[in-house]
């Protein structure tokens, strides 16, 4: 996933986020229509109309009615409204925000209020997020009528209510957007969600499907069954099963105030939840809760993979997120116990995300030695081998990722298992080779880059190939960490099918890796040749595809059930970016196992937001 930095998403969605908002009005992401224009005597369906831009955008509008649903003080400040008795079409939306900003909040829920402001359509990270806009009504005027009114009912979003279709294709006239498309919330899930877009919602007793983050916010499913696995999340299958059932929650109340309740995966919310329905950078359709329920724990545990036979491989691959010498002790211990008891000390190891000496310390330090020396004294102290390791450091700033971290692969062996073949003295810059050496393929520089020139590769982390032998037989690892999917749209993007800009660079960085496995076999056709990384997509993307292209790599997590192919949970979608590939003859036997190792991506307690992967065969 994408390099974001911890500052940019404060705990609560601190005053920067006002700010933002603040911004963005100036900037123009308002989308306006006819700013001189007026309307008086309006209700809130109105404002909101049939489809996702509002009729009056731009307008002022006065005397707008209602019942104050909740009242944000954090964050993007301002007050949900809801006309209690609307207009019976299930097109339009009875809510709307209102945004205040600095202003000071005079309103509680329950107060009826009149209302008069300029309505907007505001985008959420900018027009060019691709994201949906967030109606609301801003630079307001309020009256409060009366205080201590009920509730207009909340409107319940439970799996009978919201449809199985996503959402419908974008107007190919408007540039692939659903923005101007009438709303069918009978039809689409996204319909559903917008025709409700300001409302008071609840859902009921709800499995949780995305882990306590650190931004005080989770993911439930209201589709119990919609594509669960054993361990109580949703899987990601593919572009068109995008998972309708699953929605964002967060409180009203600060967490200064509150403590927002801690979930794993396959979790409980019992009681559910109850507030108006947002719409947000981070998520999308999200539920801002007035009341929530308590968790309950179901008692979710991390996998320990088996051990390794002794006449068999492993070869396991983990993304440890940025890892460098200044960060806590813990985190090295942590990460030092991952490998010794749940991956139970694979014999080769590729790590993504080693930082140099000093991290996010942008001085043109590029070694990494005493990071790893700090990790694999860690995993010597957790009751591990003592590993040997093999790198090549990057050129300053070249490889993406923190800036002045230089993250790099690295390859962790245990030399009482399995031999590195060193050869020359590979650089970030030269490239390997693939040459005949006593009847097999060998490679010119061990370890040494793959294709590093390539245009592919700018920005971005070029691979780590490197040769081991392991009982006398001779295997190429090729470590790699793709570009991220900075960049892409949102499944709830106003296109749709979203734009996934990022997958291009992806695409020609998956062609040269299959290149250069093809010129492996081409040297030697029954080679042992293993792909592994954070290739940052998923196993029906084009990306493996073209790992695959030609029958010269297959995809070892297909070999795995549907339920089991993930590695990463994002927005509730648990899903494949980890990866370990295998030419032909890799267990070509049948002595072949493959493992996904859950310890991260389900748990509010992470390490490390990705599980290591892990292959066994044998030679």
């Amino acid at each position: 996933m994408p390099y974001i930095s911890r500052a940019t998403r404060p705990a609560v969605r601190s005053a920067a986020v006002s700010a933002v908002v603040a911004a963005a009005l100036a900037a123009g992401l308002l989308a306006a229509s006819s700013p001189s224009a007026s309307a008086a005597g309006v209700h809130v369906h109105d404002i909101q109309g049939t489809t996702r831009l509002s009729p009056l955008a731009g307008q002022q509008v006065t005397d707008v009615t209602g019942i104050v649903t909740g009242v944000r003080s954090y964050g993007s400040k301002g007050f949900w409204l809801q006309d209690p008795e609307g207009d019976k079409n299930p097109a339009t939306s009875e809510g709307v925000f209102v945004y205040t900003g600095s202003a000071a909040l005079t309103v509680k829920a329950g107060d009826a209020v009149r209302v008069s402001g300029t309505v907007g359509e505001y985008v959420p990270g900018g027009q060019s997020s691709g994201n949906q806009s967030l109606t609301q009504i801003t630079k307001p005027t309020v009256t409060v009528e009366s205080s201590g009114n009920a509730l207009p009912a909340p409107v319940t979003v439970d799996a009978k209510t919201v449809p199985s279709a996503y959402a419908p294709d974008g107007d190919p006239a408007d540039g692939g957007s659903i923005n101007a498309l009438p709303l069918k919330p009978r039809s689409y899930a996204l319909d559903r969600y917008e025709s409700l877009e300001g409302m008071n919602v609840r859902v009921g007793t709800s499995r949780v499907v995305g882990a306590t983050d650190p931004y005080s916010e989770l993911w439930i499913t209201v589709k119990p069954h919609e594509n669960a696995n054993r361990r109580g999340g949703t899987v990601y299958k593919s572009y068109d099963d995008q998972n309708t059932g699953r929605l964002q929650i967060q409180q009203l109340a600060p967490v200064s105030e509150q403590p927002f309740p801690k979930a794993n995966v396959g979790d409980t919310l019992t009681g559910g939840a109850a507030g108006p329905l947002d719409f947000n950078q981070f998520g999308g359709y999200t539920l801002v809760a007035r009341t929530l329920g308590k968790v309950t724990d179901k008692g979710l545990e991390r996998e320990k993979t088996r051990r390794q036979a002794k006449g068999e491989l492993a070869v396991a691959t983990y993304n440890v997120e940025n890892l460098d010498p200044t960060d806590p002790q813990t985190k090295f211990d942590a990460l030092a116990s991952a490998v010794v008891s749940n991956l139970a000390s694979p014999d080769i190891l590729a790590l993504e995300e080693i930082q140099d000496d000093n991290g996010a310390k942008n001085d043109g330090t590029v070694s990494a030695e005493a990071t790893l020396k700090k990790f694999t004294d860690a995993i010597v102290a957790a009751g591990g081998p003592r590993y040997a390791w093999r790198s090549i450091a990057p050129e300053n700033n070249k490889d993406g990722g923190e800036p002045g971290g230089n993250i790099r692969q690295v390859f962790l062996y245990n030399p009482e298992r399995v031999s590195f073949t060193d050869r020359g003295n590979g650089d970030a810059t030269t490239g390997t080779d693939v040459v005949r050496s006593a009847g097999r393929a060998a490679l010119t520089l061990s370890p040494g880059r793959v294709d590093p020139a390539n245009p592919a590769w700018t920005d971005s982390r070029k691979p780590l190939a490197g040769e081991f032998s392991f009982r006398g037989r001779p295997v190429i690892v090729v470590a790699n960490h793709f570009g991220s999917k900075g960049g892409d749209e949102g499944l709830t993007s106003h296109h749709q099918p979203p734009v996934r800009s990022s997958e291009a660079k992806r695409l020609l960085q998956a062609q040269a890796v299959n290149s250069f496995v093809r010129d492996v076999r081409k040297v030697q056709k029954n080679a042992d040749v293993v792909v592994v990384g954070d290739v940052n997509d998923f196993e029906f993307s084009a990306t493996t595809d073209a790992l695959e292209a030609g029958g010269a790599l297959k995809s070892a997590v297909k070999s795995l059930p549907r339920s089991e192919r993930y590695s990463y949970v994002y927005q509730g979608n648990a899903q494949v970016l980890d990866q370990i590939l295998t030419s032909p003859g890799v267990g070509g036997a049948g002595d072949f196992s493959y493992d996904s190792v859950h310890i991260n991506a389900e748990f509010a307690e992470q390490n490390s937001d990705h599980d290591p992967q892990v292959l066994r065969f044998r030679p």
